[in-house]
């Protein structure tokens, strides 16, 4: 089969791998119809994450299920399914918590031997274990580039704005596709405002459809705006979807006293904040990948009433073979969501 391999910073090649098999009772394979490329790929596209040259990349996968183990009972051959993406045992202490993202034996599609060296979806095939808990059948009507997001885009954006209540005032910096899901997911928690931040844009013009008010990050003051726009108090949920120390120390500063600080984007090296002003405005902290797995049928369910809706975040679709070209054309912020299509 053909897949997207990992060769060294800035390179991606489309190589011929072996077929997956089954290898575990709750395993199934699965025929790839739809798969993404996502802000956390370039990570590994620019080796801030460090992955094996030749490892299968994605994460991101919708498509039909052409094998299951023994014993899967969720789905079956045929089904048309959504994943998520990372897998869970389901059974640790952690899972037992409904903390499936820190699951004991937690593997992440894609991300090489750190991450549990599991094959990614950026192929035509992959192995998916715990099939039952990773896996859900495609709800009737919803298009495969929608679907996509559940199973890590949405769920994250929904866990970002996890931390909202109804009233409360949101600033979201980095409108990536994560970051317009956290706009979707706060406006739908109750938000009574949500400033959007960014400097792209076009990603400020679709924040605004989305009913965010957009925040140029250089053109505009973000702290001066966050101040007008909430009588000089600050957010009570301030959500940093960049990865970047400049963001963190730019939300923490956005953020209210006894407000929360809620980071998705990814941190990959050591960085440096203002941690005084964090401890004299009492902040929580809340970190670490989205727990999309414990989400996914409540932003699945969302999903399908159109509370939530993904669609217009889609702005290329791509054959599998033009991977190199989809990673350069991302990396150049001229696509916001790409989907690969075998």
């Amino acid at each position: 089969m053909r897949a997207v391999t990992f060769q060294a910073p800035g390179e991606v090649r489309v190589e011929e791998r072996p077929e997956p098999e089954l290898r575990d009772p709750g395993d199934a394979v699965v025929r790839i119809d739809a798969t993404g490329v996502c802000g956390s790929d370039l990570h590994i596209f620019h080796g801030r994450v460090a992955i094996e040259p030749g490892f299968v990349i994605g994460h991101e996968y919708v498509g039909t299920v052409l094998a299951v183990g023994d014993a899967v009972h969720s789905v079956a051959v045929g089904d048309r399914v959504l994943g998520c993406f990372q897998v869970a045992c389901g059974t640790c202490r952690l899972c037992r918590a409904g903390n499936f993202h820190r699951c004991e034996h937690g593997r992440t599609f894609g991300h090489g031997a750190t991450l549990g060296d599991l094959p990614g979806t950026q192929a035509e095939q992959a192995l998916v274990p715990h099939a039952d808990l990773t896996l859900r059948r495609l709800p009737d009507g919803m298009a495969a580039e929608v679907a996509l997001f559940a199973g890590d885009v949405m769920g994250t954006g929904y866990h970002a704005a996890a931390p909202v209540r109804a009233g409360d005032g949101v600033a979201v910096l980095g409108l990536g596709p994560v970051g317009l899901c956290g706009v979707q997911a706060a406006r739908a928690a109750g938000a009574a405002q949500v400033l959007a931040i960014d400097a792209v844009e076009a990603r400020l013009a679709m924040a605004r459809e989305f009913g965010a008010a957009p925040v140029h990050l250089t053109e505009d003051d973000p702290r001066a705006a966050v101040k007008a726009a909430t009588g000089g108090r600050g957010v009570d949920v301030a959500i940093e979807a960049v990865g970047d120390a400049r963001a963190l120390e730019l939300v923490i500063r956005l953020a209210a006293s006894c407000a929360t600080v809620s980071v998705v984007g990814v941190h990959a090296e050591r960085c440096e904040v203002h941690m005084g002003l964090a401890w004299i405005k009492a902040l929580t902290l809340r970190t670490g990948q989205a727990n999309v797995i414990g989400h996914l049928d409540r932003v699945l369910a969302l999903m399908q009433a159109g509370v939530l809706d993904p669609s217009p975040i889609v702005t290329h679709h791509m054959r599998l073979d033009d991977a190199p070209d989809a990673y350069a054309l991302y990396d150049r912020r001229e696509a916001l969501k790409i989907v690969l299509e075998p």
